[in-house]
């Protein structure tokens, strides 16, 4: 059997909800000719789990070790593209390796939005509202189309980098410095799971709201006029309330997100700097049993590795100006670092 036989093999295979022999074939396939471009998107879809299951390391890794093969085969598959940095930062956790593979497709697709966007993202998850307001603001000025849902997403983002970018950069947690008064904060309340959004809610504005009703007929006159006040009224209370929980919500739980960011941090860089009993905490555990399969199984490799933080660490990022130097933008881009005393 040749490679499309094996490929048809595969398709075949696929369709009929049967991802190991697919990804069996689709090996085979690629084994008997490594540039078969649709082979290897098919070994990189079969890798995975059925939709809504998280992949384990295994699958994940070898999902992307196809997708890598794709792109570098045919660059222009943005479906790829987009999988791969699910992979590289949702299931395993690779920030740094994600903010690089993004930049790679602006190289190959300068006019795409959603690296930009994706970029923004994992440069604010990791603290730096700085640079992730300048990738924002990128997408303005090079005068880049952009669809309802990305222009709800970057209206989002937008609001919380501005937002971030008024408070003292001191404030922002910096998981590499041991000193730092934010795991003062995570060791206070890491014996507590983080409370959620909608129980602030109900303690905060529902008694308002059975005020309101249980009262309404006293203070309000009786008819359409006074039922039409009483439901703006209503209306008011329950915006006004979900607004207060929310800012609730992020300053209540702000040491579990700083814990999430450290987590992050150790999972994306390969050093561990999370104190053993934090560790072993009802916050840790929390967190941790939310993440993808894969992340999990990598964050074990990791603190079993106990690799700690080497002294004179720099956070370096990739040069995101660097795809402009090959249309002729830009001459010799220099790689942007950021120190531990440089802001984020």
């Amino acid at each position: 059997m040749g490679a499309e036989d094996h490929y048809l093999d595969a398709v075949e295979a696929y369709d009929e909800g049967d991802l190991e022999a697919a990804y069996a074939s689709a090996r085979l396939a690629v084994d008997d000719d490594p540039n078969h471009v649709d082979a290897w998107q098919l070994c990189a879809e079969s890798a995975l789990p059925k939709k809504g299951q998280s992949p384990t390391l295994k699958e994940a890794a070898k999902s992307l070790a196809a997708v890598k093969k794709i792109i570098a085969l045919e660059p222009d598959r943005t479906a790829m593209w987009f999988l791969g940095g699910r992979l590289l930062s949702d299931e395993l956790g690779l920030l740094n390796e994600a903010l690089d593979w993004w930049q790679q497709l602006r190289h190959h697709m300068p006019e795409e939005v959603t690296p930009l966007v994706e970029q923004a993202t994992l440069l604010a998850d990791m603290g730096m509202y700085t640079e992730a307001r300048y990738r924002l603001e990128a997408i303005t000025e090079e005068n880049m189309d952009v669809s309802g849902q990305q222009y709800a997403k970057i209206g989002q983002l937008h609001k919380m980098v501005m937002a971030a970018s008024m408070q003292d950069s001191a404030e922002f947690f910096k998981p590499w410095e041991k000193h730092h008064n934010g795991w003062g904060a995570i060791e206070m309340k890491m014996n507590k799971p983080p409370v959620s959004e909608s129980f602030l809610f109900m303690i905060t504005t529902v008694p308002v709201l059975l005020l309101e009703v249980l009262y309404s007929n006293r203070f309000v006159e009786q008819g359409w006029g006074g039922f039409c006040l009483t439901t703006l009224l209503i209306f008011a209370t329950v915006l006004l309330g979900m607004r207060f929980s929310r800012r609730m919500f992020r300053n209540v739980n702000r040491p579990a997100f700083n814990l999430l960011r450290a987590m992050n941090f150790e999972a994306s860089t390969g050093y561990t700097v999370i104190h053993e009993e934090i560790r072993t905490s009802v916050l840790y555990s929390y967190i941790m049993q939310r993440k993808p399969k894969a992340w999990q199984e990598r964050m074990l490799k990791i603190i079993e590795d106990k690799t700690k933080l080497p002294g004179g660490w720099k956070h370096e990022l990739p040069d995101f100006d660097s795809h402009l130097d090959e249309i002729g933008h830009i001459e010799e881009p220099e790689k942007e670092s950021f120190s531990n005393f440089e802001e984020e």
